[in-house]
């Protein structure tokens, strides 16, 4: 349930970062790449400073966040206490950025919009190193263009596929749509449904984790076949 919530909040920080900043993504490095190299070629000034703006953001999240869960091992009951203090700074961190956002009326001045856009940045990096961290008991929650390719090749291979990766997908169309809806008709509050799911999902990160198939382990029979019993001779014991 986290991973989904916190791919829902992805959805909607993409969307504020690409329709209400500077026409870049949050978490989305390889469009980013892309996106920078367009600007260079089209000389536009504003698009390199955007899209590096973005870069250096998401890079800091990476870092910060990386360093901080350095040498976590991964829980099987729950995610690491660190992975968990990663997504409470980071919703802290949008937050604030809603805050901003909010008291402008969704309309930032180029210096606040810069900072905002860097901003969201960070907080996507923070998320995408805590996810990496937190090991297999976490997804991708910022990027899942491996994640489909991946289902997809292997469901065509014969590979038995679960709902997992298609209820990660709506999560993300569905954060994406309410807050382009929010862009629209009210757009202060654009950054309320992300916060909002982030804080949910930092609630829900605490409670133990149900073990996925593929995570649970096999249970072997530890009896032996044959054992000597105290008086009955070599009998089965099971």
């Amino acid at each position: 349930m986290a991973v989904l919530l916190l791919v829902a909040a992805a959805g909607g920080v993409e969307t504020v970062s690409f329709l209400g900043l500077e026409h870049v993504f949050a978490g989305v490095m390889t469009s980013n790449f892309a996106l920078l190299g367009m600007a260079v070629g089209r000389g536009k000034a504003v698009g390199v400073t955007a899209t590096a703006l973005a870069l250096a953001g998401f890079g800091a999240g990476l870092t910060i966040a990386a360093l901080y869960t350095r040498g976590t091992a991964p829980a099987a009951v729950s995610w690491p206490r660190r992975v968990l203090v990663v997504l409470v700074v980071e919703t802290a961190l949008l937050g604030a950025g809603a805050l901003a956002w909010g008291l402008t009326d969704g309309r930032p001045g180029e210096a606040l919009r810069d900072v905002l856009q860097c901003g969201v940045a960070l907080a996507m990096g923070m998320q995408s190193a805590a996810m990496v961290a937190a090991g297999k008991t976490a997804s991708p929650t910022t990027y899942l263009t491996g994640t489909l390719a991946t289902y997809v090749v292997k469901g065509l291979g014969g590979g038995k596929q679960g709902l997992w990766v298609p209820l990660r997908i709506g999560a993300l169309i569905a954060g994406a749509a309410l807050t382009a809806a929010l862009l629209s008709e009210a757009r202060g509050w654009a950054l309320g449904p992300p916060v909002l799911l982030l804080v949910c999902a930092s609630t829900a990160a605490r409670l133990p984790l149900r073990k996925t198939r593929d995570e649970e382990p096999r249970r072997r029979s530890r009896c032996r076949p044959w054992s000597w019993g105290p008086r009955s001779g070599r009998s089965p014991r099971h």
